[in-house]
């Protein structure tokens, strides 16, 4: 066994009290009463990476929650890799769903169950810790290392391109990991090579001035509802197929290797639909579900509401209606010009009788992928395939990380994902957990991924 190996086995019970310490921070950042637990938890993070042998580091100031920097570039010659995490959680509601209290992490075989334990800070201190056994046993890294930890991830990171942008000088490197994130299983890595964008807006049609009777006025005027229900179909085919002209422009078709990679993922559809529980599953049916998810763009009603709502009837023409969409977008796509294509759809299909307002804003993120070719994917390919014994899948998700596509607007930067958590460990939700064998296999992991990287640039 290696000195670094013996580094981390000997010193496991430590860093899992850390861990527990770190959990204790009630840093959830949506909540304006949870500020200085947030700055805390910076702070802690900070001195964390100080101890374990990085320089330079800072707690800086965005305008909003704060993120935390830190540093080693003595490996002259080879590649500068960033690393990104973010030690904020989700708020712990509903309370009395937890088993334990949210912010006193228990452990109970192995799993440690506390708000934010997955979700990321046990996979956050993974690469720290992997840091720190390299520095103490081999006194050097095999690469440059910077790390970027923020405290705004679960809010959107609403401050953190503007951050990133006035930073570019010290944050520059060569690609980044993400310790945010999932595998696909307990013994199945994955490697998430793209993640669909998003943009969002709400349609405010407005009738009369005021509720009328339905008897008095009833055929003389456009129903708002009516004329808002007649937009929507419009805007999608019985296929759901996305009806908007330009929608598509953009939309890049898929590869004979982006068919292969997305059906080497096994996909059981019975097992499928009875998780969500349909009877039967919609869309586009030249396409696969997991193509659907992973390479399709989504045009979906989020929220439809006006007239009256209560029990019984009332006979009315409301006076306004209104509804929520967002736009799940996929790569070579633009947020903004999607906007615009369905504002002009919107204009050109307006219902007659209706005044319509479009507000855009929300959500927004554009799409982002990585080559699968990409050194630093071929790299953590390498070590999940030497860990867990099998390649990992490719996968294409289907949610939204923004800020991958912040760092390769304004770094030029790639980023990865390089992480240890499991689809069940319950992310934002009561009883959110993290499996210490994880924990340890993480630690393991990330310094192979530095050894790789560095043999790799020599």
């Amino acid at each position: 066994m290696s000195q670094w190996e013996n580094y981390l086995q000997e010193n496991f019970d430590r860093f899992l009290q850390e861990l527990l310490d770190f959990l204790r921070i009630p840093s959830v950042s949506a909540l304006p009463e949870h500020a200085q637990d947030v700055q805390r938890a910076a702070e802690w993070t900070a001195k964390r990476l100080q101890s374990a042998g990085l320089e330079k580091v800072q707690v800086l100031s965005t305008g909003g929650h704060p993120v935390v920097y830190g540093e080693w570039l003595h490996a002259k010659g080879k590649p500068t890799v960033m690393i990104y995490g973010h030690f904020d959680t989700q708020p712990a509601d509903p309370l009395e769903l937890w088993t334990h209290p949210p912010f006193e992490p228990t452990i109970e075989g192995d799993r440690i169950y506390a708000r934010g334990a997955t979700d990321d800070k046990g996979n956050l201190l993974i690469p720290i810790v992997a840091v720190e056994a390299l520095l103490q046993t081999e006194k050097a890294l095999p690469v440059n290392i910077k790390f970027l930890l923020e405290g705004q991830e679960e809010i959107g990171s609403p401050q953190i391109p503007d951050f990133v942008a006035e930073h570019r000088d010290l944050l520059a490197c060569d690609f980044i990991y993400s310790a945010d994130g999932s595998l696909w299983g307990e013994n199945q890595p994955a490697i998430y090579i793209s993640m669909r964008g998003i943009c969002a807006l709400q349609i405010d049609v407005q009738g009369p001035k005021h509720d009328l009777h339905s008897g008095a006025y009833g055929g003389t005027v456009q129903n708002p509802i009516h004329a808002l229900v007649q937009l929507l179909v419009s805007m999608r085919g019985p296929d759901g197929r996305i009806t908007v002209e330009g929608f598509y422009e953009n939309v890049l078709p898929m590869t004979r290797e982006d068919q292969e990679k997305m059906a080497a993922i096994p996909f059981d559809e019975e097992a499928f639909k009875k998780e969500i529980g349909v009877d039967e599953l919609f869309g586009e049916p030249e396409y696969t579900p997991w193509e659907r998810i992973g390479v399709r763009p989504t045009l979906e009603l989020n929220g439809i509401w006006g007239g009256f709502q209560g029990e019984g009837t009332k006979t009315i023409i409301p006076s306004e209606a209104h509804a929520k969409i967002t736009c799940r977008l996929v790569p070579n796509q633009d947020p903004r010009k999607v906007l615009d294509c369905i504002e002009a759809h919107i204009i050109k299909n307006r219902p007659k009788g209706v005044r319509i307002n479009i507000q855009k804003g929300g959500a927004y993120a554009k799409p982002y992928a990585v080559p699968m070719d990409h050194p630093a994917v071929q790299a953590a390919h390498r070590v999940f395939e030497e860990l867990y014994g099998v390649a990992p899948y490719y996968v294409r998700g289907g949610g939204s990380i923004p800020i991958c596509s912040t760092f390769l607007d304004e770094l030029q930067a790639h980023t990865v994902t390089f992480c240890f958590g499991l689809p069940d460990e319950q992310a934002h939700a009561p009883n959110e957990f993290f499996r210490l064998s994880s924990f340890r296999k993480g630690q393991k992991a990330y310094v192979l991924l530095l050894k790789h990287l560095g043999a790799a640039n020599g």
